[in-house]
């Protein structure tokens, strides 16, 4: 008798995992340091796409990918200060992102910067 143990994926990590190289490496990058960085944080599909959530109910941050590079956009990125100059909010009035085209755009000291800044005010209103 043969027995077949299936551990259904999540469809955050299944996102991630579908994605073409580099989107796929720069993701699993990201999600190493997300979650070391905020063990608290816990990724879920939302939106079509992988979304952190702290307390399991207030969204943190998300990762997507289009156009060619990755997006690590924050919820509350309206209140984000530290390295603005690399935050991106075009078209965008609330959320800002850090983007990465190549793996090696991932700067892990900025990132994390980014993370415990945004960690910091995530109990901050939406509107600034």
């Amino acid at each position: 008798m043969v027995f077949f143990i299936f551990e259904l994926m999540n469809p955050a990590e299944q996102y991630i995992l579908n994605q073409p190289e580099p989107a796929k490496s720069i993701l699993l990058h990201l999600q190493v340091v997300i979650e070391a960085t905020l063990p608290d944080a816990v990724m879920l599909y939302k939106y079509k796409i992988p979304f952190y959530y702290i307390d399991g109910k207030q969204p943190f941050c998300y990762l997507g990918y289009s156009n060619g590079y990755v997006d690590l956009g924050f919820w509350h990125g309206t209140h984000l200060t530290l390295h603005s100059e690399i935050l991106v909010s075009k078209g965008r009035k609330h959320m800002k992102s850090l983007r990465y085209y190549k793996p090696e755009d991932v700067n892990e000291a900025v990132l994390i910067d980014v993370l415990n800044e945004a960690y910091s005010v995530r109990n901050k209103k939406y509107y600034k």
